[in-house]
């Protein structure tokens, strides 16, 4: 099995041709695709959210000489690279990489959904619709006070990092939430409009979290690697017994 193959079969799941519709629709920049190529048979597949020098590491020490990411391993222009760093050890060792961006976020069973499911969510209404998928949800969940959902959330995401802010006592029924660093003009005037109680992302700036809380919306600022490692674990398990090639999966816990 070659790396192109491997694509094939993630792109089953979120074609990147969904990265190209949501950058021409938003006027986004985004590079998924295969970003490294070492041109030799696949010996194994290492799922990591990013590319890092401890994901590296681990490929080695399996004797796996693909990483699949989330985050692109190379978004903008490279001015220099050192030795050490993530993308030259994969290039001496041999290591192709492979990167699921705005695809995986927006696929129909993707990230922001994966997201959604996880906060305890029913499907709801859409920010963004794509031909098929799309990103930013608001949707209900079982009602419950906000302090009694934190602890959940927490539990779901497998986070202790995530911060809370509004009255404990507030009655949560309704939920915004965007996978990433999701909050923006738009996607808070879609949760605004929506009704929701509550509002989810991840790197939110301060005027950001005031705004919210003065609608009365409550807001949960997840890491973002909590905001998307969940899904991407989840879109792994979907997919690693199709995959016919040995893989695991990489959690670095000091961004959870």
């Amino acid at each position: 099995m070659k790396t192109v193959d491997v694509l094939k079969i993630l792109e089953k799941v979120a074609p990147v041709a969904l990265s190209d519709e949501m950058c021409k629709m938003c006027g986004m920049y985004d590079n998924s695709g295969i970003i490294i190529e070492s041109g030799t048979a696949v010996t194994g597949a290492l799922f990591s959210l990013d590319l890092s020098r401890g994901a590296v590491k681990a490929a080695v020490e399996k004797g796996f000489n693909l990483i699949v990411t989330h985050h692109p391993a190379i978004y903008g222009g490279v001015s220099r690279i050192s030795f050490d760093d993530a993308i030259a050890l994969c290039v001496k060792n041999g290591i192709s990489v492979i990167s699921m961006h705005l695809n995986f976020d927006s696929a129909p069973e993707g990230i922001d959904y994966h997201l959604m499911k996880g906060l305890g969510g029913k499907e709801g209404e859409r920010l963004i619709k794509l031909s098929n998928g799309g990103y930013g949800r608001v949707y209900p969940v079982n009602p419950t006070d906000f302090e009694s959902y934190c602890k959940f959330v927490a539990q779901s995401l497998s986070t202790d990092r995530a911060l809370f802010y509004g009255s404990p006592y507030k009655r949560i029924e309704k939920v915004a939430s965007f996978c990433g660093a999701g909050c923006d003009n738009n996607t808070m005037a879609f949760a605004v409009n929506n009704g929701a109680d509550v509002f989810v992302s991840s790197d939110m700036k301060h005027h950001e979290i005031t705004y919210l809380l003065s609608k009365g919306l409550n807001v949960i600022h997840l890491t973002h690697y909590s905001a998307e490692n969940y899904g991407f674990n989840k879109i792994y398990k979907q997919i690693s017994d199709c995959l016919q090639i040995p893989s695991s999966y990489f959690t670095d816990g000091v961004l959870a």
